[in-house]
């Protein structure tokens, strides 16, 4: 295939003119139309269309962009990739993480270390854990926290934490007054759920169905972090990840126990066959002794040790 050629023609289009693709590239107006030209002859077809001396895209040019701006993106993050190399060299680790580890959890890891003494770079993503998964089988991504629901085929993993839901209630909420909150009790007032396929999700229907009552459910959404916002900002009550919820005790979000457990699971992935470097391995005992640590400041809360929630 003609690159340049095809470099020119996404050019012409996206900037609108042959002059100005020209001026974009840095080459004359006659090699943009010269290029044009080859890689006309080389696909067999017309793919401007030439009226007053304007060229106009063809819908077969319309429809052959669409598979070069596809290209274009897979071009633009060897680019990336090799700035950052430049740069940085090899030192560069890529997290992706769901949300509820990835938006609190992580960056309370990452503020204990002095990245730029140890001439590193993270690139953390925070995204779905569906995403996640495919990051890493696509090698984009060096370590992935994701949801236990997720397949793991093709690649090397481990549980990296399993912990009990809580409940999370707007600031002066009457069930604030309870120590253990019970599903009877949150029937009582507007839910906050996660999105019925999520494995959490069905968990707690089941425990409301076991009980027989029906929650009133008012808000689903796909993640903890949301759940949260809204409890913060009364619209109802919910049942949440604590590490999640730990983000939000300095932020007016009460949280109990739940009297009933409700295991949330979060696996710690890397592509298959692809060692970590050390300091990989080091952030990783770190991340677990900051879990570690987390829970148990959590257990002091609930237990009315460390009222950071009054």
């Amino acid at each position: 295939m003609l690159l340049r050629e095809i470099e020119v023609f996404r050019a012409v289009i996206t900037s609108g003119s042959a002059s100005k693709a020209a001026r974009l590239l840095g080459v004359s107006q006659p090699a943009i139309s010269q290029s044009l030209r080859r890689l006309e002859e080389h696909a067999g077809m017309a793919l401007f269309q030439r009226v007053r001396g304007k060229l106009h895209p063809t819908q077969e040019a319309e429809a052959l962009l669409a598979e070069v701006n596809r290209c274009f993106v897979g071009l633009d993050a060897i680019e990336h990739r090799l700035r950052s190399l430049r740069q940085f060299g090899a030192g560069r680790l890529r997290i992706a993480s769901l949300p509820g580890l990835g938006v609190g959890f992580l960056p309370r890891v990452l503020g204990g270390l002095d990245l730029e003494k140890r001439k590193v770079t993270v690139s953390l993503q925070i995204m779905a854990s569906r995403e996640v998964r495919a990051r890493l089988l696509a090698g984009e991504a060096d370590i992935g926290l994701m949801a236990d629901e997720v397949s793991l085929l093709g690649l090397e993993h481990s549980e990296f934490a399993r912990y009990n839901g809580v409940v999370a209630l707007p600031p002066g909420h009457p069930l604030a007054r309870r120590k253990l909150i019970t599903p009877q009790d949150l029937a009582r007032y507007p839910f906050l759920s996660l999105n019925p396929e999520d494995g959490a999700s069905a968990q707690l229907d089941g425990i409301f169905q076991a009980h027989g009552v029906t929650p009133s459910t008012v808000v689903e959404t796909p993640f903890s972090l949301s759940l949260c916002e809204l409890v913060r900002h009364g619209v109802g009550v919910a049942v949440v990840n604590p590490v999640t919820a730990l983000d939000y005790l300095d932020h007016g979000v009460v949280l109990r126990r739940f009297s009933e457990q409700l295991e949330y699971g979060c696996i710690l992935a890397m592509p298959a066959g692809k060692p970590l470097g050390s300091f990989a391995q080091e952030l990783l005992g770190i991340m677990r002794a900051r879990l570690h640590a987390d829970l148990q400041g959590l257990e002091a809360v609930l237990d009315g040790r460390l009222a950071l929630d009054a």
